[in-house]
């Protein structure tokens, strides 16, 4: 039977898409507002969206459905679980034991897998996509700050002392010349009478 309506039929509501409205995936056509993930609803591009027979997903929605699964892959690809295999009868490791049965050899191990470096300010590891240099060391973005008054620094106007940072006017300040001529105060002169 002939298609008199124009276009083809919507994977998503059926109703007919119009060539101006029609976004292809998977061999099927869809409305542009009909183009969201089958699970969570979010609007999709071609960037984000994953075809699953005739359905349509976002990444993290079809990395949960059709995914690996198991310990480690609770959540889906590319997230996180918090899942220790307690329910299967596993017993959890402490951290520290998974690490040393794990790596034979700390420095080949971070040499391998770039664990990173610690931040001064904080202490947690600071990965490349936070990393700012300052005085010789790795900082976070958010660490990045002067010591005393806290305002965020650049490469402009940072110093560094005794591993600290500073804007260069709190350095001046506490730890410039003092005396005449530089903005300390003076002592005022007796007049002899």
């Amino acid at each position: 039977m002939p298609n008199w309506g124009g276009g083809a039929k919507c994977g998503a509501c059926d109703k007919t898409v119009y060539h101006a409205e029609e976004i292809q995936c998977n061999g099927r056509s869809f409305h542009k507002t009909c183009f969201h993930c089958m699970a969570c609803r979010k609007a999709l591009d071609s960037t984000t969206v994953a075809a699953h027979e005739s359905e349509i997903y976002c990444k993290v929605c079809y990395g949960r459905r059709y995914g690996p699964k198991g310990i480690g892959y609770g959540q889906g690809a590319g997230c996180l679980s918090t899942d220790t295999g307690e329910h299967l009868g596993l017993q959890p490791q402490s951290p520290k034991a998974a690490r040393s049965a794990t790596t034979s050899n700390p420095s080949k191990f971070t040499a391998k897998f770039g664990e990173s470096e610690k931040c001064p300010r904080c202490g947690k590891s600071v990965y490349a996509a936070e990393k700012v240099m300052g005085g010789g060391k790795p900082w976070h973005k958010t660490c990045f700050r002067c010591a005393i008054c806290g305002k965020s620094l650049e490469s402009t106007n940072v110093t560094d002392k005794d591993g600290e940072l500073y804007c260069k006017v709190c350095y001046a300040k506490n730890f410039g010349p003092t005396g005449i001529g530089f903005g300390g105060l003076t002592q005022q002169v007796e007049k002899k009478e």
